[in-house]
């Protein structure tokens, strides 16, 4: 009896789970390995670094924050070619950028190339934006491409650039092997803001100037909020009906019962 009183009370038991829909971002990050980029004008951590690992790092944190997003990355100095194309495997992206050391491309600045081979990445993109952030310290040295057509092409793409200028213009100390081992010396060295600046104003982006590890942070968090997926979540769930495992045993029992009582009664005297 007890078990058809559970069997009215319609047992259930149900899983439930989440569905999530999202447009993700295709962002190709264009990094200048150049020799420019072993400067020792920023900071890490609170010591001494050249502007290259303090890149790595800032650049490793935006990563982790991004989500649904396939990322890309591109690497120049002298050329251009891409350190890994776009993937939604954050892992693979983290071990490429700790693979970037200066020098890798050559010792100059290709901004063109660099630009030109970001925008090829994202040609045949189907993602509802296209955006890349081009972080250089130097100004055009190098390359076939001019960086204002790279820029238009990009803009008649639907490809928004971002562009970063990273470090100081001026003297600045830079690590040279001498005679003596390695010695800091001063260098004048500069970057292209201008070119920088029309860059982001062609293609609809934003351009930055990036003179501590601070400012370099807080720009690549202003990016982060700039360019965010849009999420829709969905939640469902399914039921199975439990009350048949109660309701049946129940009912076998009561026959059981009825069949055991008329039994007993047909054998008395």
């Amino acid at each position: 009896m007890i078990l058809i009183v559970f069997a009215l009370a319609r047992p259930q038991i149900g899983n439930s789970y989440t569905e999530i829909e999202s447009e993700g971002i295709d962002i190709v990050l264009a990094l200048d390995t150049s020799g420019s980029m072993k400067a020792l004008d920023l900071s890490l951590n609170g010591e001494e670094a050249n502007r290259l690992d303090v890149v790595k790092a800032v650049v490793s944190e935006f990563i982790k924050k991004r989500e649904y997003d396939r990322i890309g990355m591109v690497v120049f100095g002298t050329q251009a070619y891409t350190q890994c194309p776009l993937t939604l495997d954050y892992d693979i992206i983290q071990g490429y950028l700790s693979l970037i050391q200066i020098g890798i491309a050559g010792e100059e600045t290709a901004i063109g190339n660099a630009l030109a081979t970001s925008v090829k990445r994202l040609l045949k993109s189907k993602a509802k934006s296209k955006v890349i952030i081009l972080l250089t310290d130097g100004e055009n040295t190098s390359g076939e491409v001019s960086p204002i057509k790279a820029a238009e092409v990009a803009r008649d793409n639907d490809i928004k650039v971002y562009t970063i200028a990273v470090g100081s213009s001026g003297l600045v100390p830079v690590p040279v092997k001498t005679f003596f081992g390695m010695r800091k010396v001063p260098m004048q060295l500069s970057v292209d803001e201008e070119t920088l600046k029309e860059i982001s104003e062609i293609s609809g982006g934003k351009s930055y100037l990036a003179k501590d590890t601070d400012d370099l942070k807080k720009i690549y968090a202003e990016i982060d909020s700039l360019e965010r997926t849009e999420v829709k979540t969905n939640e469902f769930a399914e039921y199975e009906e439990m009350y048949l495992s109660y309701l049946i045993p129940g009912i076998l029992f009561l026959l059981a019962a009825w069949l055991l009582k008329w039994t007993v009664f047909l054998r008395l005297p």
